[in-house]
């Protein structure tokens, strides 16, 4: 074998090691965390009913600040974003980061597995 294919094989080895155990998510318990987290505020309805927040029914893949009667921030509005699983995760973890200037009242959830379990939720939620 060269050494570069060792070096190679030997790296990508190493970052095999290294990475995070996959979590797989859980709809169940995402439903938990929204309703602990999120349901204050939001609704999953497919009436796309609007409360403190907009509906969050079929939020993954679709384009922020899109959900009719909602008067949205004008940071959402600008931010182009469209909500995918990264996007949502991002912003579940952190969205005045993500959206400075933006209007929604929560600091975030710190927990990686919950936030994937809440998104898993959220995108079964059609």
């Amino acid at each position: 074998m060269r050494s570069i294919d060792l070096l190679m094989s030997a790296t990508a080895t190493a970052a095999l090691l290294t990475m995070a155990p996959i979590a797989w998510a859980d709809a169940d318990r995402g439903a938990d965390s929204f309703d602990a987290n999120c349901a204050e505020c939001h609704s999953v309805s497919s009436s796309l009913r609007n409360k403190k927040g907009p509906s969050l029914f079929g939020i993954v893949g679709r384009p922020a600040a899109k959900v009719p009667g909602f008067d949205y921030s004008d940071a959402l509005k600008a931010s182009g974003i469209i909500w995918t699983r990264d996007r949502l995760d991002a912003y579940i973890t952190a969205p005045k980061s993500l959206v400075p200037g933006g209007k929604m009242k929560f600091d975030g959830l710190d927990n990686a597995t919950e936030r994937s379990d809440l998104i898993d939720f959220l995108e079964h939620s059609k």
